[in-house]
C-alpha cells in the first residue's frame, strides 16, 4: 500500500466516524491557534517597544544625573553633581565621536492664549534636539540655535496644543503666557503621537535656560546624546563617562544606551513569548491525548475490520502505519484549521489596534505545524501498536 493508498484509506475511515474526527480536529485547532495568536502577539509588544525606542532617534546615548549600580560606598559621603549646561556644553564640543546633543530641563506649567488654558508639560531645550529626538516641524521654526545661556522668549507648540489654545487659527506670531513669562510662538511641530506612554503633541518647547528660570533649577533633567554611528555606541557611552568623572572629579552620572534599552527589551519579551507557546502548547498536549482516546476506540470498533486486513496479507507495519496515518491526518487538519483560525483572530486585533505590529514569526508558523503533525504521530503510536498486535483469527471472530 502507497502513501497515496495509505492516506485515502485514513480519510475514509475518518468519515466513518465524523463527530469524534470533529472533535479530535477541533482540539488540534485551538491548539494550535494558540500558539500562533499568542506568539504573534508577543513578537507584536517586542516590536513595538523596539519601534517606540527607535523613535527616541538613533545612536542614543541617555545621561541621568547619579548612579543606579550598587557599590561598596558612596562616593564623596555620598554627594553627587548636577547635570549642567556646562556639562552639555563640554560634551558637545569636547568628544569627537558626538555630533549632536541637547539638555533637557522639564516642569508642568499652565499655558493661556486666545481665552484658553491649559497644564502642558514644558521641555526646555536647545534647537539640536530637533535633530537628536527627529521633530519635524509643521509650520514655522524650530527653536534658534545659539548660546543656551542667552534664553529667550520663543516658544515651539505640540500639535495637540495648538490646536486646542488656538483651533483652526494659525498660532505663528501670537503670545502666549506660560505661569507668569510671556512667550511669541515661533513653530508648531507636525504630529507625534504617543510613544512610551507620552503624548508628544501635547508638550510646549521653550529655550533650556529661560525653563531653568521658570522652574527655579540650577540643573539639568537629562542629557541627550547622539554619537556618529551605533558601532561608537559603547565607545561614546565610555567617552561621556570619563569626560564627566574628570569633570566631577567622581563617576556620579548614568548614560543608557538606545541599543542596551531594546536589548533589554528583546530577552524580555523573548523569554514571554516563550512562556506563552509554553502555555498554549498545554492544549495541544490535551488534543493530543483526545487523539489518543479516539484511536484507541477506533482500534476497539474495528477489530473486525484489523483481522480482515492481517488475514488479506495486510503486515503488521501495514497495519500499524494505517492508524498512525489517521492519527496523522487528523492533527494535520487540526493544525493547518488552527493555522487559518489564529491568522484569522491575529488580523482581527491588528483592525482593532492598527499602531500594534502583530505577526505571528515564521518560526512560529513552522514550529506548530510540525508539532501538529508531531502529536499525531506521538500520540497515535499506542492504538496503532495495539492495532498491529491483534491476531487475525481472534480479531475476525470480535474476541
Amino acid at each position: 500500500m502507497g502513501f497515496v493508498e495509505l492516506v485515502r484509506f485514513a480519510i475514509g475511515a475518518l468519515r466513518g466516524h465524523r463527530l469524534r474526527t470533529a472533535l479530535s480536529v477541533a482540539g488540534v485547532a485551538v491548539g494550535i491557534a494558540a500558539v500562533v495568536s499568542l506568539t504573534a502577539l508577543g513578537e507584536g509588544a517586542r516590536q513595538y517597544v523596539v519601534q517606540e525606542f527607535s523613535s527616541l532617534g538613533t545612536n542614543l546615548l541617555i545621561v541621568i544625573p547619579g548612579r543606579v549600580e550598587t557599590t561598596g560606598m558612596l562616593p564623596f559621603g555620598g554627594t553627587t553633581n548636577d547635570l549642567t549646561l556646562e556639562d552639555y556644553r563640554a560634551l558637545a564640543s569636547r568628544i569627537p565621536l558626538v555630533v549632536a546633543a541637547a539638555p533637557l530641563a522639564t516642569g508642568t506649567e499652565v499655558v493661556r492664549a486666545a481665552g484658553r488654558s491649559r497644564s502642558v508639560p514644558i521641555m526646555g531645550t536647545t534647537a539640536d534636539l530637533a535633530r537628536v529626538r527627529r521633530l519635524e516641524v509643521a509650520s514655522g521654526r524650530y527653536l534658534t540655535p545659539g548660546d543656551p545661556d542667552r534664553g529667550g522668549s520663543e516658544v515651539v507648540l505640540g500639535s495637540k496644543v495648538a490646536r486646542e489654545l488656538f483651533g483652526a487659527a494659525s498660532p505663528l506670531g501670537q503670545v502666549v503666557r506660560i505661569g507668569d513669562w510671556r512667550f511669541r510662538v515661533v513653530g508648531v511641530l507636525a504630529p507625534r503621537g504617543h510613544s512610551l506612554g507620552f503624548d508628544f503633541d501635547d508638550i510646549v518647547y521653550v529655550p533650556v535656560r529661560t525653563a531653568m528660570r521658570m522652574f527655579n533649577r540650577a540643573s539639568l533633567f537629562r542629557i541627550l546624546v547622539e554619537v556618529r554611528s551605533e558601532r561608537e555606541l559603547r565607545q561614546g557611552k565610555q567617552a561621556v563617562l570619563d569626560l564627566l568623572a574628570a569633570r566631577h572629579r567622581v563617576e556620579d552620572v548614568t548614560v543608557i544606551t538606545q541599543d542596551a534599552v531594546v536589548s533589554t527589551f528583546n530577552s524580555v519579551f523573548d523569554v514571554l513569548t516563550l512562556a506563552l507557546v509554553a502555555i498554549a502548547s498545554v492544549s495541544l498536549t490535551v488534543a493530543g491525548v483526545g487523539i489518543m482516546n479516539v484511536m484507541l476506540v477506533a482500534v476497539a470498533e474495528r477489530r473486525r475490520e484489523i483481522g480482515l486486513l492481517k488475514a488479506l496479507g495486510a503486515s503488521t507495519r501495514q497495519v500499524l502505519g494505517v492508524f498512525i496515518a489517521e492519527a496523522s491526518v487528523l492533527s494535520s487538519l487540526g493544525g493547518l484549521i488552527g493555522l487559518a483560525a489564529g491568522w484569522l483572530a491575529v488580523r482581527a486585533f491588528v483592525q482593532v489596534y492598527p499602531t500594534f505590529p502583530a505577526a505571528a514569526p515564521s518560526w512560529a508558523v513552522a514550529a506548530s505545524l510540525a508539532v501538529a503533525v508531531g502529536v499525531g504521530i506521538v500520540f497515535g503510536a499506542v492504538p496503532a501498536r495495539r492495532a498491529a498486535r491483534l491476531d487475525p483469527v481472534q480479531a475476525l471472530v470480535g474476541r
